[in-house]
């Protein structure tokens, strides 16, 4: 698998919180997060950015929910946490297809690990992340969503010989 190289800019976000639960229903923690930030419409300029990402807080034990704010938008009275920004290696696949996602998330973690370039920069915070790159309309058409994985790298603080 070829893996593609990005780099996400810092930015404010509003947090879920970590929900043990992982409760996508319209009255559990994420399911209220998702009502929040689907009735936001972005500024064009910012239309195409990824703006929610998904995460195992693992120090809190849940997932948890991230949007990226933009100047002016509504917190919606969730907590507020900053993200540095930083590298990703990123890959996707069928959202719910678990199969998949652990073999690709395989593969990453052995390419990271093979790099001269890279290393794996997970930590409080900067975590792995997902989010789904399919348009809503479409999802219904299709059926089905894709999401991309964004697995946090650095480069190696000690240069290839």
């Amino acid at each position: 698998m070829d893996f593609r190289i990005i780099s996400l800019p810092p930015f404010t976000a509003v947090t879920s919180g970590p929900d043990p639960d992982f409760d996508f229903s319209s009255s559990g923690v994420l399911g209220k997060f998702e009502a929040y930030f689907s009735a936001i419409t972005p500024s064009p300029r910012d239309s195409f950015m990824p703006r929610d990402f998904m995460l195992f807080n693992e120090e809190a034990g849940g997932m948890e929910w991230w949007w990226a704010l933009e100047e002016g938008m509504p917190d919606g009275g969730f907590e507020k946490v900053f993200f540095e920004g930083g590298y990703f290696l990123t890959f996707f696949y069928r959202d719910g297809d678990e199969e998949t996602h652990n073999r690709l998330y395989t593969q990453a973690q052995q390419y990271i690990a093979e790099s001269t370039l890279f290393e794996l920069d997970d930590r409080p915070g900067h975590r792995s992340m997902g989010h789904i790159i399919t348009p809503h309309n479409l999802i219904e058409k299709q059926g089905y969503a894709l999401m991309e994985c964004f697995v946090p790298i650095r480069l190696k603080t000690t240069p290839p010989s």
